[in-house]
C-alpha cells in the first residue's frame, strides 16, 4: 500500500509540473514556477526586451526572440503588428492554440508587457513571468545560447480587438468629459513638459506637457527592488492615491505605448479594473493639432 500510495504521489506531481494542469491559473507565473516546467512542451517562453540583443548572450532555455521593433509592430504603418504576420511569427516559435504563454524580457519587463498587450487584442492570454530577466539572472537560474528550433506551431488568432485600445479622438473626449482616468506614466520631468523624451531619445513630439487632467504615477513605481511587481494591496494603494481606484475607466499613456503597457497590465491583470492602452501617446497626442495640453515647466513647444 506505501509503495502504491508513493507511486501515485509521484504522478500527482508529474501532472502538475507538465501537461494541459500546467497552467498558472492567474496572469504572472514565478520563477520557480517557469523553471520547473522548461520541459513541458505546453509551455511556450517568449523573450520580448528593450534590447532584443540581450537574447543572444543568453536566454531562459527554449524561449523564443520576438523583436519588438520588428516582430510587434507594422513595418511600414504606425502601428501593431498585424493578425497575420503575427500568427506566422508565434507559429514559427511553435506555439500551439491553448499553449501557455510565458512572457519575459529585461527593464522589469517594460517590453514584455508590451507583447502582452499586443497578444491581448488578438485574443491571447499572455503571461509575464513575474521579475522577467532581472530575478531569473539574480537567481542564478540557468540561461542558454543555442538558437531554439521548434516544431511548427498552429496557432490561430482572432481579429484585433480595438476595444483594448484607446485612439486619440478617444484620449480627447475624456480629457474633456473626465469620462475616463487618464494616466500618464512618463517620468515627471516629461508629463511637466520640461523634457519631451527620456534622456538619449530623440524628441518625438514638437509639443511638451501632458494631456490636460492627466495624473502621473511612473511606470516604475508598480514594481519593487527585484523586479517583480509590488503585491496587488501596494498597488491598490498606489494609484488609488491620485483617484485611480476602478471607478472609472483607466486610459493609460506614455511615450509610443510601451512603458504605459506595463501600468496597463497591473491595473487590468493584476488589479482587475477597466483600462485600454494609448499605444498612439505623446509622439501622437503632441503633435496633433487642437487638442488639450497642460504644461508646468512653461516650454509648450520647441519653436522648431
Amino acid at each position: 500500500m506505501d509503495k502504491l500510495q508513493g507511486l501515485l504521489g509521484s504522478l500527482a506531481v508529474a501532472m502538475v509540473l507538465t501537461g494541459p494542469a500546467a497552467a498558472a491559473d492567474g496572469p504572472l507565473v514565478t520563477t520557480e514556477w517557469l523553471e520547473a516546467r522548461l520541459d513541458d512542451p505546453s509551455v511556450r517562453i517568449l523573450e520580448v526586451s528593450v534590447d532584443p540583443e540581450v537574447y543572444e548572450s543568453g536566454h531562459i532555455p527554449g524561449a523564443a526572440n520576438l523583436v519588438w521593433h520588428t516582430d510587434l509592430v507594422d513595418p511600414v504603418r504606425r502601428d501593431i503588428v498585424s493578425r497575420e504576420a503575427l500568427e506566422t511569427g508565434l507559429r514559427a516559435a511553435g506555439v500551439d492554440d491553448g499553449d501557455t504563454i510565458v512572457l519575459y524580457g529585461d527593464t522589469n519587463n517594460w517590453f514584455a508587457a508590451w507583447g502582452a498587450w499586443v497578444f491581448d487584442v488578438y485574443g491571447v492570454d499572455a503571461k509575464l513571468l513575474d521579475g522577467g530577466r532581472k530575478l531569473w539572472e539574480a537567481e542564478g537560474r540557468p540561461l542558454v545560447t543555442t538558437p531554439v528550433v521548434a516544431e511548427p506551431g498552429e496557432i490561430t488568432l482572432a481579429e484585433a480587438d480595438e476595444r483594448h485600445r484607446a485612439r486619440l479622438a478617444d484620449v480627447v473626449g475624456a480629457s474633456e468629459s473626465g469620462s475616463h482616468v487618464i494616466v500618464d506614466i512618463r517620468s515627471p520631468d516629461e508629463y511637466s513638459g520640461t523634457i519631451i523624451a527620456p534622456p538619449g531619445l530623440k524628441e518625438t513630439a514638437i509639443r511638451a506637457g501632458h494631456v490636460t487632467g492627466a495624473v502621473n504615477i511612473p511606470w516604475g513605481q508598480a514594481v519593487q527592488e527585484d523586479g517583480r511587481f509590488k503585491p496587488a494591496d501596494e498597488l491598490k494603494a498606489l494609484y488609488a492615491e491620485l483617484g485611480v481606484d476602478g471607478t472609472k475607466p483607466v486610459i493609460t499613456y506614455c511615450r509610443i505605448g510601451e512603458r504605459s503597457s506595463h501600468t496597463w497590465f497591473a491595473l487590468s491583470k493584476l488589479l482587475g479594473y477597466d483600462v485600454v492602452n494609448y499605444d498612439g501617446s505623446w509622439t501622437e497626442y503632441g503633435n496633433a493639432v487642437g487638442v488639450p495640453v497642460t504644461n508646468l515647466a512653461g516650454t509648450v513647444w520647441t519653436g522648431r
